[in-house]
């Protein structure tokens, strides 16, 4: 049995709290995370003082994030599932996890043993890293899904000045290099996802505050996490 194949399944009918990096997140009172199990996205770790919560698992899959982020995701303390673009960066350890993501064998794997498809985006990612660890409901937050850019989808590009599409003006500001984002290509994943979960029996609810997505079925986190 492979080190991925001994995870699937080990969260079997409970729920997680897939946090996304959208500005959106600096407007919400995040303290119920502290309660959940968490899985958080590429450069996450920005936010752990601020938001003051730490996630049991970590996925990034674009190599310049990996690149970029390399020494932070090494330190993480927590499972971080890596594309194996960024093996060169960040290692497997006893923590760190290798996801073949170039020839993924389907649109969406409940297997991630036998690859990932990245899916236009890490979020996509994260949601087949989380049916192979069986939770049955993902919750969604910080998926804003609207972006300020030039250029075309997934051309790479030099983003001088602050980043006004995530949490953190520092995220891709100050003259790093980012992939543009591909919103069509990322809903048709999402649809997928989306189905994926729902012919299994499992859901995933978006409780993003005022996100432009509307493939999930929506909620107010308030209501989810009340208190």
């Amino acid at each position: 049995m492979s080190r991925l194949s001994a995870l699937r399944n080990r969260h079997q009918g409970q729920r997680c709290i897939l946090v996304a990096n959208g500005p959106s997140l600096n407007d919400m009172n995040l303290d119920f995370l502290r309660q959940e199990i968490v899985i958080g996205l590429n450069k996450i770790f920005l936010g752990f003082r601020k938001f003051r919560f730490y996630p049991r698992y970590y996925v990034a899959v674009n190599a310049k994030v990996i690149e970029q982020s390399a020494a932070e995701i090494r330190t993480m303390n927590c499972v971080k599932f890596i594309s194996q673009r960024g093996m060169d960066w960040v290692p497997e350890d006893a923590l760190t996890y290798h996801l073949a993501t170039r020839n993924p064998p389907q649109r969406f794997c409940p297997d991630i043993s036998q690859g990932v498809h990245e899916g236009w985006t890490v979020t996509y990612a994260a949601m087949q890293v989380a049916y192979h660890l069986g939770f049955r409901e993902v919750i969604i937050i910080g998926m804003d899904h609207r972006y300020e850019y030039t250029g075309q989808p997934n051309q790479a590009m030099r983003l001088d000045g602050p980043d006004p599409n995530h949490f953190s003006p520092d995220y891709f500001g100050g003259g790093q290099h980012w992939d543009n984002p591909d919103l069509a290509h990322s809903e048709e994943s999402y649809a997928i996802a989306r189905q994926t979960f729902e012919q299994a029996g499992r859901r995933i609810i978006d409780a993003t505050l005022d996100g432009a997505c509307q493939i999930f079925e929506k909620a107010d986190y308030r209501s989810l996490f009340p208190g």
